[in-house]
């Protein structure tokens, strides 16, 4: 009926004839090409079939009247649409599109929010594929503007002169080897580093304009010239400024990606009670001078080693040439940069002690806090200053020269860790049970200068890598690396945070953080060192701790169920790291 509906509003009256007798083709069924030409002979003559007048009287009254024999009778369109007929047909088939519609409503609209979502997203993924492809194709220019390969270049190409790469990316991709060193490692990391690359392409870190929200930015940098601080300098255009225009960051990274590998063991310390779980090696910290290296843990014993001497073919047992008792168990120990043979430590009875290194005799205690302490730091800028932090959730602040502490910092939690900037006189920062790092200026220490929100469990440990950036460890698995040009003391600086370093395990404890040049060293609970560089969320190398065996020469690799690294330190002078895990063994390791 519908149809026919439709069908009706498309004749003129004049076709109206022709119109009726296909309406009764439509209602009837003519079972014989005979009997049809019957009925169609009959209906020019207003002569219906019995059976369709019987059935349809509607139907048949509608036809007589459309096959009236003088067409001036005949109903014109308008006519035909306000019939009741019509009416009627038109109120039945929307009352059974009614009954569709409510039967079907909830797949129709299940389907329709289904293709919508669909749509939408697609949109957002051309969106973002557009913007993807445009930073690409602006950086592929930039690459191609300023090109030229050094010996930092990220393949091995510095024999191929700059003209090689002058027409256009199509001729440094032919040029670029087919199979250059790790290449599996590189294309495993690829997704990695694509997703690195983007997101610091959004978060603008790749562009020299950066919106500084914190109210004191010059904390950050000032501090007191000293002759041994000489050499720091925050204002140094290798640091600030990338290999590239503004690739600068992501292409410096990808170049130490490209050019280390894996640790290679340069030195071993074996100390006469290894692999003992009462040996674990909590803390290393160098002299002023990175001669020797003091090593402090359970064993409630600091022991100084003079590096020199260690060999990667020795067998032999190093004898420490200090070494020192406390009364506790030891859970930090740091070397004065300045002075150098004030050594402090901390242990678990919550005692702050100082030595004389040299002599290995204790110089004074400091027992203000009522638990355990786990962190202890001298300042770089003001030798004779020092902090220590505490389960009681405190942060102490002491002077050498001063019996009791000139100051304290309270904590909403546990304090895990405590950090002086080498670039301010004024900044202290520490990390809390609270999963946040929290920064103070010591001019004011009634309210944070910024607190860092972003980490799922304790923060263990707190670097600087240079005056504007810092480096946090947590037991959530994680480092975070954080822009204290976004921070303010108004609030949680939770969107300060650039970059998530991911591939170590730590969930449980201490491993160690240790930063140089970029570089973020820390251990890993699979009993192995992982190095980071700033620019780059994935590891550039690690390296897995082996004990052996002086008698039978075997390795106990396999045999180190629940052993972890739990130390890390560079020494700068001669770019490797010392770590030490958890039954006392200590490396000297080299990147290459």
């Amino acid at each position: 009926m519908m149809e026919l509906a439709l069908f009706l509003q498309m004749f003129i009256a004049s076709e109206f004839f022709s119109l009726s007798e296909w309406f009764s083709q439509l209602l009837c069924n003519i079972e014989s090409l005979e009997a049809h030409s019957s009925v169609m002979f009959d209906m020019r003559h207003r002569i219906l079939p019995p059976k369709f007048l019987s059935q349809n009287a509607k139907e048949a009254g509608f036809c007589l009247w459309l096959l009236h024999p003088e067409p001036s009778s005949r109903p014109n369109t308008r006519m035909i649409l306000e019939s009741e007929f019509i009416r009627e047909l038109e109120e039945s088939s929307s009352g059974d599109n009614v009954i569709v519609t409510e039967g079907d409503v909830a797949d129709t609209e299940e389907l329709l929010n289904f293709l919508i979502s669909v749509e939408e997203e697609k949109k957002k993924h051309e969106t973002k594929l557009t913007e993807e492809l445009n930073f690409l194709n602006e950086d592929i220019k930039e690459v191609e503007r300023n090109h030229t390969y050094e010996t930092d270049s990220v393949f091995p190409l510095a024999q191929l002169s700059y003209r090689n790469f002058q027409n256009s990316s199509t001729d440094i991709g032919r040029s670029i080897p087919r199979s250059f060193p790790d290449e599996a490692r590189f294309m495993s990391t690829i997704s990695q580093l694509e997703n690195s690359y983007f997101s610091m392409r959004f978060q603008g870190l790749l562009k020299e304009a950066a919106t500084v929200k914190t109210s004191d930015k010059t904390v950050m940098e000032s501090r007191w010239r000293l002759p041994h601080l000489e050499n720091v300098s925050s204002n140094d255009p290798k640091r600030i400024q990338g290999s590239i225009g503004c690739l600068g960051p992501f292409f410096d990274g990808l170049c130490k990606f490209a050019r280390y590998s894996k640790f290679e063991e340069r030195g071993t310390l074996r100390n006469s009670d290894l692999l003992s779980s009462a040996n674990v090696i909590c803390a290393l910290s160098f002299d002023r001078d990175e001669d020797y290296i003091a090593a402090g843990g359970i064993s409630k014993k600091i022991k100084i080693f003079d590096l020199n001497a260690t060999s990667s073919d020795s067998i032999d047992i190093q004898y420490p040439v200090v070494e020192m008792s406390n009364k506790s168990k030891l859970s930090c120990v740091c070397w004065n940069s300045y002075i150098k043979n004030h050594l402090a430590s901390t242990d678990y009875d919550g005692v702050v002690q100082m030595w004389d290194a040299g002599t290995g005799q204790p110089l004074s205690q400091y027992m203000e806090h009522q638990k355990r302490t786990w962190s202890v730091h001298f300042s770089v800028s003001d030798p004779k200053m020092f902090a220590s932090g505490s389960d009681d959730c405190s942060v102490k602040l002491w002077n050498i020269s001063e019996r009791n502490s000139i100051g304290t910092i309270l904590s909403p939690a546990n304090v895990c860790c405590v950090q002086f900037s080498e670039y301010s006189s004024n900044l202290l920062f520490f990390g809390s049970a609270d999963y946040k790092v929290y920064g103070y200026d010591l001019r004011h220490t009634k309210i944070p200068w910024c607190t860092l929100s972003g980490h799922g469990k304790a923060v263990s440990y707190v670097k600087f890598i240079d005056a504007q950036t810092v480096v946090s460890a947590s037991t959530d698995n994680t480092l975070k690396l954080w822009d204290l040009k976004k921070t303010s003391s108004a609030e949680l600086a939770s969107d300060s945070c650039d970059l998530t370093f991911r591939g170590h395990s730590n969930e449980k404890n201490f491993v160690g953080l240790s930063v140089l040049d970029g570089y973020i060293a820390c251990g890993s609970e699979s009993n192995e060192v992982y190095c980071y560089h700033k620019s780059l969320p994935v590891p550039i190398a690690s390296h897995k701790f082996e004990s052996i065996d002086p008698i039978s020469g075997h390795s106990n690799s396999c045999d180190n169920t629940g052993q972890f690294v739990s130390s890390v330190c560079w020494r700068k002078k001669s770019n490797m790291l010392v770590a030490a895990n958890s039954v006392g063994i200590v490396k000297l390791l080299q990147m290459v």
